[in-house]
């Protein structure tokens, strides 16, 4: 079976490419209606026929992949503001000999907990955060080192070496804060999987987050849906009755999903699995 891999977040998703239409990049440009469903996100023409638009992000993650990098990107502006407060403090404790309490351990500032469990398979965003350890560290060994100096050397030399080690190290890590939300933004370019049930209409468009690559599977490499529990998804109801496996691809799995079966008005209003038609696999 001959399928496309699309990026959802941090899932990857599978259509087969006989239940795909046409790929256009999403433009924001939807036209709303009113719905109680979170994921429809708008209607768009499709060869002048009206489409419904989904969020699969939404759909699989309870939230737009849009929302969770606004998210991360305000969190990356404020980790950067609290690195400013702290040199500010270190600052005041060097010049009037108030007492510093702010962390010294870098792993145990608030930004050194998010680093240290943070995970994401954007390599180029990981990239950059790799280049973080090095810079942070020594930020915050700047504590112990200038609060050290005080004892030994004037107040106006340990300002001197103070500011020319906080611009060479701080300065640092602003380019990266700034490169990191850069590269959040510049990955994301979600586009509209319009999909079909006969090959010839639209059924529904999905928006997702990017396309990844084609692949061909067989039988033995879909895992059936009573497998996919064993394996950490926490399946709903709805969610469920969209999937069709589980493939296993070189260091990670791929949700194998038929769109035919996505919001069918009688499944939204009970919001409970049933058994469906045979998606066709092989």
């Amino acid at each position: 079976m001959d399928l496309i891999n699309f990026r959802v977040g941090q899932k990857t998703i599978s259509l087969k490419i006989l239940d795909i239409l046409l790929t256009e990049r999403y433009e924001n440009n939807l036209t709303s209606l009113p719905n109680e469903n979170k994921s429809f996100i708008g209607v768009k023409d499709y060869m002048e026929t009206p489409t419904p638009i989904f969020d699969l992000g939404i759909v699989l993650n309870n939230q737009s992949t849009n929302k969770t990098n606004a998210e991360l990107t305000d969190l990356l502006v404020e980790k950067e503001k609290d690195h400013q407060q702290w040199l500010s403090a270190l600052e005041h404790s060097l010049l009037t000999g108030a007492a510093f309490t702010n962390t010294i351990d870098p792993d145990k500032c608030d930004f050194g907990r998010w680093y240290n469990s943070f995970k994401t398979d954007n390599e180029d965003l990981q990239n950059i955060l790799d280049k973080f350890d090095t810079p942070h560290r020594e930020l915050h060994a700047m504590a112990r080192e200038f609060l050290d100096l005080q004892k030994t050397m004037t107040k106006e030399n340990v300002i001197r070496l103070f500011e020319e080690k906080k611009r060479q190290v701080f300065n640092q890590l602003i380019r990266l804060f700034e490169s990191a939300r850069e590269q959040i933004i510049l990955d994301y370019k979600p586009i509209i999987i319009f999909t079909t049930k006969d090959g010839v209409t639209p059924h529904i468009g999905l928006l997702v987050d990017k396309v990844e690559d084609n692949i061909n599977v067989k039988k033995e490499d879909i895992k059936p849906l009573d497998k996919l529990t064993s394996v950490g998804f926490d399946v709903d109801p709805q969610t469920r009755n969209m999937m069709r496996g589980l493939i296993k691809m070189k260091n990670k799995h791929s949700l194998l999903l038929d769109p035919s079966a996505i919001f069918r008005p009688e499944h939204l209003m009970r919001h409970e699995a049933e058994e469906t038609e045979e998606y066709g696999l092989f």
